[in-house]
């Protein structure tokens, strides 16, 4: 655990990438806990993909002049939706939150000063798992201690809830706005060419477990979206976009067994 005078010092500003679609049941919930943070430098970008649902009335009650809303005048995908966002973010520090999941209050507090005291510039943290309701699942998800390239490539291993990077070293990123799944790990393999990725140990995010979310399509489908990246985001030839699928569903199998565990 570290220094709870941690809110006193100004790491600069954090800006929180938020893409939604149709989440209005639980969009407020997700921005609470971006203003309950003790870590009072950010600017939250929620960029709604036209949603159908009353996303839009929900987020208009929030007055904070930090909150930036943009709405998408077509739907687009979560990559076109984020890339957005990047290019409106002001901040050194760029993290993520989807509009269903949740933060712990010291989440940026705790990460920033993990990430000042040893000079990382890419970090993600331990994850828990909520359900529908928002109740807390027995399992929590953790990473290796340091992600390299090659370790990134092999498979996505920070959860998108719980990481941030420093845009001053990467400079703007975007991704393949063709991607409709996996476009989260495409941002990481373009960081992770700047940059290692660093764990910290801690649980300071909650990724929400929904029905229908890509946690639940078919093994046919993930493989075929990891293909995707490999070859259309990444530019890679068949045979290595074939072998990066391989090893990316091995080591899925290895995660689970190693870095998915029920909670003490």
């Amino acid at each position: 655990m570290l220094s709870g005078n941690e809110q006193e010092i100004d790491y600069g500003l954090v800006s929180i990438i938020m893409p939604s679609y149709n989440t209005g049941k639980y969009i407020a919930e997700s921005i609470e806990s971006v203003l309950n943070q003790t870590y009072k430098k950010w600017e939250l970008i929620i960029v709604d993909d036209n949603s159908t649902d009353n996303t839009d009335e929900i987020v208009r009650r929030y007055s904070d002049e930090r909150i930036i809303y943009i709405k998408n005048k077509e739907n687009h995908g979560a990559a076109y939706s984020r890339n957005l966002a990047l290019r409106k973010a002001r901040g050194k520090w760029i993290a993520f939150l989807d509009s269903d999941d949740l933060w712990e209050p010291e989440k940026l507090n705790h990460q920033l000063a993990f990430m000042l005291k040893h000079n990382y510039h890419f970090s993600c943290t331990k994850r828990g798992f909520i359900n529908e309701k928002s109740e807390r699942l027995n399992k929590v998800a953790s990473s290796p201690k340091k992600v390299t390239k090659l370790g990134m490539y092999c498979y996505c291993w920070p959860g998108c809830l719980t990481v941030i990077y420093d845009s001053e070293l990467t400079g703007l990123i975007q991704v393949n706005e063709t991607l409709k799944k996996n476009n989260d790990y495409a941002m990481w393999l373009k960081v992770i060419k700047y940059c290692d990725c660093y764990y910290l140990d801690e649980i300071l995010a909650y990724y929400r477990v929904r029905e229908g979310s890509i946690s639940h399509d078919s093994i046919r489908k993930l493989i075929m979206s990891h293909y995707k990246l490999f070859r259309n985001g990444e530019k890679k030839s068949v045979i290595v976009s074939l072998f990066l699928t391989i090893i990316n569903c091995i080591c899925g199998v290895w995660k689970k067994i190693f870095y998915v565990k029920k909670m003490d």
